[in-house]
């Protein structure tokens, strides 16, 4: 295939919209991203001025480009490119929010010959954007809580380990679970339950430091990663969660409860593994669970 035909081809599939006007600003192309975005066909559109009751760009206040500042008469005039978010009309006479990026187009000796616009529908990558978005926190955030979740953790902590076996940056690991969480679930219900859990969630995830990591482990068990500690530190952090989560107030139909945690933590070793980590705080944690409850236990 020519190159031309290539080219051709390429630009006519686009899933942008491409034209193309004369001096004049007669439309001479009109691609098939064009004809998607703005329900015109090309058959409609070519041979018209770009400004004939057809694309009609306005900006956000109102005003009509094409008597003014169009971003096609500005790479004509000066002979550079120039973008800018315009409202186009669409052929079934809504308006649609467009980034459009224009450039001059030159003939054999270099004279100013027409412009091409490319133009980009910003409705859909804000949609597309939006999905893409909502996918990542399905995949990284725990839905009842709203903090990490598993998944994600086990990412950061093994990433944690990396660096301190590259870099010796030592890291701390807490583990956390609620007091007698089952006993509170068959007593008042699930719906209640689940409060607990976020309000124990919020709790944890707002007095951490911006860098720590938390997460709902699973169930009533939380785990975090705090960087930068040692056990006096790391020891300091478990005390705030517990103090904070005591006396947090579980807001319910039947009136405020409360709940404590049972912590244990342990600092990262060269040799750990996620694996022995994790087995390691959450023998500590049970330590806490045998010796009353709303304790820290700290190794």
């Amino acid at each position: 295939m020519p190159a031309e035909d290539l080219y051709r081809e390429i630009v006519e599939n686009m899933v942008d919209g491409v034209y193309f006007v004369d001096r004049e600003r007669r439309i001479t192309y009109w691609n098939k991203g064009a004809e998607r975005i703005t329900g015109y066909a090309a058959a409609e559109v070519v041979g018209s001025s770009c400004a004939d009751n057809l694309l009609v760009h306005v900006d956000a206040q109102g005003h009509e480009l094409c008597k003014g500042s169009c971003p096609l008469i500005a790479a004509m005039e000066d002979g550079g490119p120039h973008e800018a978010e315009v409202y186009l009309h669409h052929k079934q006479g809504h308006r649609l929010p467009v980034w459009v990026r224009t450039a001059p187009l030159r003939d054999a000796e270099g004279r100013f010959a027409g412009a091409i616009e490319i133009f980009t529908d910003l409705r859909s990558r804000q949609v597309l954007a939006h999905q893409v978005e909502e996918l990542q926190k399905l995949a990284l955030i725990d839905p009842l809580t709203g903090i990490s979740n598993r998944r994600h953790f086990e990412t950061q902590l093994h990433s944690r380990l990396e660096e301190l076996r590259r870099s010796g940056i030592d890291f701390g690991l807490l583990f956390m679970d609620i007091d007698h969480f089952k006993q509170l679930n068959d007593r008042y219900g699930h719906d209640v339950g689940d409060q607990v859990l976020r309000t124990v969630a919020k709790t944890i995830e707002l007095a951490v430091r911006p860098f720590d990591q938390v997460c709902r482990w699973g169930g009533e068990e939380y785990a975090g990663v705090f960087p930068h500690t040692d056990v006096e530190a790391l020891s300091g952090i478990a005390e705030r969660l517990r103090v904070l989560v005591a006396h947090s107030r579980v807001p319910t139909g039947i009136g405020e409860l409360f709940v404590t945690l049972s912590i244990g933590g342990t600092l990262a070793a060269p040799g750990d593994s996620a694996g022995s980590l994790l087995k390691r705080a959450d023998r500590l944690m049970y330590v806490s669970k045998e010796k009353g409850r709303n304790r820290t236990t700290i190794q």
